[in-house]
């Protein structure tokens, strides 16, 4: 396989990391080598000599492939934020049959004209195990949105639950990227763009409109999805911390070109606008021989997240702890932000540490990936998931708070934990069938119940 730029993991190499502490996963020997860094223009071919050399789209290609372009932005978009890659394939996507309509998810897509926007405190536990086969797409459930996909502005929230591959059928988003958490089992996830492992503490993101199919490792995979609508997602901005710290860019990974050699009937799965469309192809459509471009799908381990916070007083705010920031209109303010709470230590002095009670402008979701999370004691178990939307009142339940209220004031290190939150600036419109799903906590205010009121003179 010959390629162009840094490759980070060689075949055969384990990619298990563990850094300072953080818990270190049992991982296999991944297959496949990634180049290094955050929206780089890559150069990468799977045969020697097939990229065009000084410009995009010859007359002629080598061993007769076609030049594709995928945009991720308009043309004509300044130059820091212009995101497209070229992709040299077997053949072009057009050659494929006509659109059919597909049912085949409960995935929904904002706005929802059934939604609720309800101002509860909501908590699911861990999803029940699925009974019927359904593979990745199939096994996706909404919980809710915001915005409007047609107008890419939003997000919505989704859950996935998978038993079995992927096998013949290749998926792409025309309503905006994902950002896929995996919660439970391993993947291997094939795009357009090459090959993937991902694991529990990693995080994948697919670009609006790429092809792509997720294999199963285990017998089962479960985890969440953020479908972000609007801008494409990148790293917020450091301003004060200076120029290192929270997610660096080389930890950033992106596959080399890889295709299939083998042709077998594809079935291709579109979604627009919320509505499924299904054609057929007579190949493989992952036949992507070359690519360059800055336009890639990337995945990220949140072990290397450098983790900032206060060394005097006070908590920092979560904000702090953003990984991915896709930004709104409203100049400070996101559509979307994705913020990891991992392994880190405490040590400000005549400080209350856990979470603090809050209502808070943007929506929150958090979802635990493993261990668990300071702030909700042990009926936040992994796989589970809350939301509180706009100016809902929430914080510590009444053990954490009265374990932050009473301990030591000395140095304490948080570990066997990673959760996340997903914050947005719009109310979520839930899908009702989400406060139908039997794993909704119903006494989930109870937690609260034992906060006593101050005792005043």
């Amino acid at each position: 396989m010959a390629h162009q730029g840094f490759v980070f993991f060689r075949e055969g190499k384990y990619s298990s990391l563990s850094l300072r502490g953080h818990i270190k996963l049992d991982t296999s020997p991944t297959k496949f080598s990634y180049l290094s860094g955050f929206a780089n223009h890559f150069a990468t071919e799977a045969l020697a000599g097939v990229l065009p050399q000084g410009m995009n789209s010859p007359q002629r290609l080598p061993h007769g492939l076609y030049a594709e372009q995928l945009s991720g932005t308009a043309f004509t978009s300044v130059r820091s934020e212009n995101r497209r890659s070229w992709l040299y394939r077997r053949s072009p996507s057009v050659n494929a049959s006509t659109y059919d309509e597909w049912t085949g998810t409960a995935w929904r897509t904002a706005p929802l004209s059934d939604g609720l926007v309800i101002p509860h405190q909501l908590r699911w536990a861990t999803p029940e195990t699925p009974s019927r086969p359904q593979n990745f797409i199939e096994g996706i459930f909404t919980v809710g949105a915001n915005g409007s996909a047609l107008e890419h502005a939003g997000v919505a929230v989704h859950i996935y639950q998978a038993n079995r591959s992927m096998d013949g059928m290749a998926f792409s988003n025309a309503d905006g990227e994902l950002l896929v958490i995996p919660q439970s089992g391993a993947l291997r996830v094939q795009t357009e763009a090459g090959w993937f492992d991902l694991a529990p503490v990693e995080v994948l993101v697919i670009p609006r409109g790429m092809q792509f199919r997720v294999e199963l490792v285990d017998d089962t995979a479960s985890g969440y999805i953020m479908e972000n609508y609007g801008a494409m997602l990148r790293l917020p901005e450091l301003g004060p911390i200076g120029a290192n710290g929270l997610a660096n860019q080389r930890d950033f990974l992106a596959p080399v070109a890889a295709f299939d050699k083998v042709d077998v009937p594809f079935e291709l799965i579109t979604k627009l606008g919320g509505r499924f469309w299904q054609r057929r192809q007579a190949h493989s459509p992952f036949d992507v021989v070359a690519w360059h471009g800055n336009l890639a799908p990337y995945k990220y381990d949140l072990r290397t997240f450098n983790t900032f916070g206060s060394v005097s007083f006070d908590s920092p705010d979560p904000s702090i702890s953003t990984v991915l920031t896709s930004p709104s209109h409203l100049h400070g303010t996101a559509d979307c932000d994705f913020v990891v709470f991992p392994p880190r230590w405490q040590v400000a002095e005549n400080t209350f540490r856990p979470p603090f009670f809050h209502r808070n402008v943007m929506t929150e979701f958090m979802g635990l990936i493993t261990g668990t999370y300071e702030g909700k004691g042990n009926a936040f178990m992994p796989g589970g998931f809350s939301l509180h939307t706009q100016m809902t009142p929430h914080g510590p339940d009444t053990s954490s708070f009265h374990r932050g209220a009473d301990e030591a004031q000395v140095p304490s290190k948080l570990d066997a934990t990673f959760a996340f939150m997903i914050e947005t600036r719009l109310p979520l419109s839930l899908n009702p069938a989400a406060l139908q799903w039997p794993t909704l906590d119903k006494r989930y205010v109870e937690a609260w119940s034992g906060l006593a009121r101050a005792a005043l003179p």
